[in-house]
């Protein structure tokens, strides 16, 4: 993992989104040299025909600012429901350790709100059951590394955002705007959807020094059947498939061999052979996370040259920041 880390200046790492939306930068590796552009130029950058994925999952409210019985405070993040029932999660707690199973925390107007269960992965998350409903009480969970509350909330969901089920953003699909979407669609650029799950260690960076002794926790995904006929009659008719964010990547790839809904805990690196993208719109992500090792299989070791480009451009990284589109081993040299 020694090989996927990097100098990330402070500086660099965004604390406010780009306003408006596809005025974001977009630095372009598509076999012709890096270029630079705005996320607006888009649909010119994209070829007539071309089918663009999206990941229209919606983020959830999922922090909750709660007190024990004692009054001392805690804090529940919900990750997802369980499978035996809807009132029953597994979430971050803490103060971990003050919290043993059976603790009941309450909202602020006193509501008891949660109840505090065991761990079954050695203590990282716990299951803890609803008391009551607790997205009124819950805020949007930001990466650690944003230091600003949003003014508007709305600016960490997609304009296409549909189904509450995540806890993170699919965050290229952030610069994307009706404006964007309409050129698009007046270009004969078909826009389709699928939605994967977005968890917390999508973005964590990987904290072994040998990649394949990761372990990659599984997110739940859904392809609709006419996204998937799109991408496979335009990959047939030699029209490109091109993913906005890598959590699409994973739902089309993880499609493309385990069925169009389940759950994937697949780990895209190396030599992974992809069956199903062909053009790729990502953000700048972490060092020594699985999304450079993504970024890496689909485009090339030389993401680390275009990194070094965009980092003396005064390009912004993560969540909020600026975004690359890339090609198939654009960046094999």
């Amino acid at each position: 993992m020694a090989d996927y880390d990097y100098a990330l200046p402070e500086r660099a790492i965004a604390q406010v989104p780009a306003e408006p939306r596809d005025s974001a930068r977009l630095l372009v590796a598509a076999g012709e040299g890096v270029r630079h552009h705005r996320v607006r130029d888009l649909p010119g950058l994209l070829h007539p025909g071309d089918v663009v994925v999206v990941n229209d999952t919606r983020v959830l409210p999922a922090r909750l600012h709660l007190r024990k019985a004692s009054g001392g405070a805690a804090e529940v993040l919900l990750l997802e429901p369980e499978e035996k029932g809807a009132r029953c999660w597994r979430a971050l707690i803490r103060p971990a350790r003050r919290l043993p199973p059976g603790t009941v925390l309450y909202a602020p107007d006193g509501q008891p709100l949660v109840e505090v269960g065991d761990s079954d992965d050695g203590g990282a998350t716990r299951r803890v059951t609803l008391l009551g409903e607790p997205w009124p009480y819950g805020e949007i969970p930001l990466p650690p590394y944003l230091h600003r509350a949003l003014a508007d909330p709305e600016r960490y969901q997609t304009v296409y955002a549909a189904r509450p089920a995540s806890v993170a953003a699919p965050t290229a699909g952030l610069h994307l705007t009706d404006g964007v979407l309409r050129a698009l669609a007046e270009r004969g650029i078909e826009v389709a959807r699928v939605e994967l799950v977005v968890g917390l260690d999508t973005f964590r960076p990987v904290v072994v020094e040998a990649a394949e002794e990761h372990r990659m926790h599984s997110e739940a995904y859904r392809v609709p059947p006419t996204t998937w006929e799109s991408c496979t009659r335009a990959r047939a008719e030699g029209r490109r498939v091109v993913a906005i964010g890598t959590t699409t990547v994973r739902a089309l790839e993880a499609a493309a061999r385990s069925g169009l809904t389940g759950r994937t805990d697949l780990f895209i690196r190396g030599d992974y052979e992809f069956e199903m993208v062909d053009v790729l719109l990502t953000n700048f992500h972490l060092p020594r996370s699985t999304l450079l090792l993504l970024v890496e299989a689909f485009a090339g070791p030389g993401w680390r040259e275009a990194y070094r480009t965009a980092l003396a451009d005064g390009y912004r990284f993560l969540s909020f920041g600026d975004a690359m589109l890339v090609t198939r081993a654009a960046l094999a040299g």
